[in-house]
């Protein structure tokens, strides 16, 4: 779970299927939305690379087309809110280092709100740069299981230039340099189809052992973190062993 982009994050760490979809929704839409903007207005996803990154991971998610057009009127017509992208940084309780990315119109807001997740749950809020020094920043290219078997999946990430591959009854994870997302993604595309997300994320150089005590209030407090809606994505660097995560699952 660890060092996945929220969107995985919510769809599994909470069985509230209806309402992780809902915030899931929200938070592309947001992110179509800032592409757009922050593109000076252009909706052309071959002309704003964001944005069709923004638009490629809506799809993955089954998001309707309808809303998708509106998440784009959004960015384009010149109204609306007035998104500033932040990154907070912490520690969780155990020791967790912990990154949350934010797309905020109330800079305020959110980190008090940040700020009062990490404190109501054993963590404390640092300076940008306290934990990020631990994570490399990298590409995240994320298949479903049925694009194919791993040593397919793997042939075609080699031959992509990807760095790495992770498979399990989840899907396919691939990993590659943070520059060469634009060009890994698309070789992909064209050998496995449409991918479920490609985002940029965080992961975690080593992972910091958590027992079961701390590993409870540590999900605590990324639950409260993925509860806020200005927060898009969060990463942490957590090892909690299986049977644990079994019993906090239960």
């Amino acid at each position: 779970m660890a060092g996945h982009s929220k969107f995985k994050n919510i769809m599994h760490r909470k069985g509230r299927a209806d309402a992780a979809r809902s915030k899931l929704f929200s938070r592309l839409s947001k992110e179509i939305t800032v592409a757009v903007k922050m593109g000076g207005g252009t909706t052309d996803p071959d002309m704003n690379p964001r944005l069709r990154l923004a638009v490629q991971n809506a799809k993955g998610q089954s998001m309707p087309k309808d809303n998708i057009q509106r998440a784009i009127n959004k960015g384009s017509g010149g109204d609306g809110e007035d998104y500033k992208e932040m990154r907070y940084e912490g520690y969780g309780p155990g020791g967790v280092a912990v990154i949350v990315e934010a797309l905020t119109d109330n800079l305020n807001r959110s980190a008090s709100n940040i700020r009062a997740c990490f404190s109501k749950n054993g963590g404390s809020l640092g300076e940008t740069g306290s934990v990020s020094f631990m994570f490399d920043r990298v590409g995240e290219i994320v298949y479903k299981p049925d694009a194919g078997d791993a040593d397919a999946i793997m042939e075609a990430a080699i031959e992509a230039g990807a760095e790495d591959v992770e498979t399990d009854e989840d899907g396919h994870t691939i990993t590659c340099a943070f520059e060469d997302i634009g060009s890994v993604s698309s070789a992909l595309e064209e050998a496995l189809g449409e991918a479920e997300s490609v985002n940029v994320i965080w992961k975690p150089q080593n992972r910091t052992p958590v027992d079961e005590d701390k590993a409870s209030t540590l999900m605590k407090l990324l639950d409260a973190l993925d509860e806020d809606d200005d927060v898009q994505n969060v990463y942490s660097n957590e090892d909690i062993a299986e049977d644990v995560m079994e019993k906090l699952s239960a």
